[in-house]
């Protein structure tokens, strides 16, 4: 679809990725964010040498800045929320920035959407940690992982909502929102609950983007410490299937709208976070990585896969890149600009 895209949060990981396509395709895109995460400039600096310094409007702002967000919306046809704080830790130690940025925050793009009058397609990149801590679910443990006992594709939108921690509280508010707009006001909505995305420009730290920040710290040298027995299982979904599936909801929004789809690499594209992840590393990096054990983390999921079969059927979308494809190209980009980490 061509048009007006407002992207928040565009200046991070997967808002570059997605301007950058974008503008590729000629589309008019204005960047919404607050430049506080690690990268973002650079994020900027990339796309601007790539395709010139007025490719796109950026406005430096915050989404707890209601008025200024309004004003972005006006004429936008598309709205990919993006934006939004999102480290589990930093919402236990200071939940109510957590709240304001991620609840609110949705709050205040969906009342931009509906009051701009111009019924835009509306994105909302929520998260899979809407589940909970899933104790209830049966878990078998295998030599190098855990494995559900009863979901061989993965875990189902139907599955039932347990906000577990500020973090989960306040993404899921903008979750229930971001989908109750469409059934109240008919706001062509949709919510993308993601699993573990990675890839290029992800400028992972140790409580936000494993996969990068593990990456990083090998190239680096730098100390890892894995949470657990490193036996957890995540969906790793490569980003630019990611960007798919949003190209794919805003061509078929017929299909889409009001919809949840949990998107995630699902049961094929899967791999333990430490037993699995790093003799994958270590083969990259060409030597031994050491290193050290921590406690279990509070709510950490032995296991979590997204079933990704209604995105397929209702958007026709799969993930093509595997995961260690996926990963070695993200190990060459990091090893590429390692003096930016």
């Amino acid at each position: 679809m061509s048009g007006n895209y407002l992207i928040t949060g565009g200046a991070g990981f997967i808002g570059s990725n997605y301007v950058n396509r974008l503008l590729q395709r000629g589309e008019r895109v204005t960047i919404y964010d607050n430049l506080s995460r690690a990268g973002a400039v650079r994020n900027l600096d990339w796309l601007r040498k790539k395709f010139g310094e007025n490719a796109f409007r950026l406005i430096q702002a915050d989404v707890r800045d209601a008025a200024t967000l309004q004003e972005a919306a006006k004429n936008a046809d598309v709205i990919l929320h993006l934006a939004g704080q999102v480290a589990v830790t930093t919402s236990v130690v200071d939940p109510r920035s957590d709240f304001e940025i991620n609840a609110l925050g949705t709050f205040n793009v969906l009342e931009a959407a509906r009051l701009s009058g111009r019924d835009p397609i509306v994105i909302y990149a929520s998260t899979n940690k809407v589940y909970g801590g899933m104790e209830e679910v049966k878990v078998q443990e295998l030599p190098s992982r855990y494995a559900y006992a009863d979901f061989p594709f993965g875990i189902p939108e139907t599955f039932g909502l347990d906000f577990h921690s500020p973090y989960g509280c306040s993404k899921g508010c903008g979750d229930q929102y971001t989908r109750d707009y469409s059934r109240i006001y008919g706001l062509r909505t949709v919510v993308m609950r993601q699993s573990c995305i990675y890839g290029t420009r992800q400028f992972g730290i140790e409580d936000q983007g494993w996969v990068a920040w593990f990456v990083i710290a090998a190239v680096k040298h730098l100390p890892i410490t894995i949470y657990g027995d490193g036996k957890q299982v995540r969906d790793v979904l490569f980003v630019e299937d990611l960007c798919d599936v949003y190209d794919r909801a805003i061509e078929r929004i017929d299909l889409a709208a009001g919809q949840v789809f949990n998107i995630g690499g699902g049961a094929e594209f899967t791999i333990s976070v430490w037993q699995e992840f790093g003799p994958l590393l270590e083969k990259l990096l060409g030597e031994k990585i050491p290193v050290k054990n921590g406690d279990w983390r509070p709510g950490d999921q032995k296991v979590y896969i997204s079933d990704i079969r209604k995105a397929e059927q209702l958007l026709g979308w799969r993930p093509k890149v595997g995961v260690e494809e996926g990963v070695r190209r993200l190990f060459e980009w990091v090893k590429s600009n390692r003096n930016w980490f």
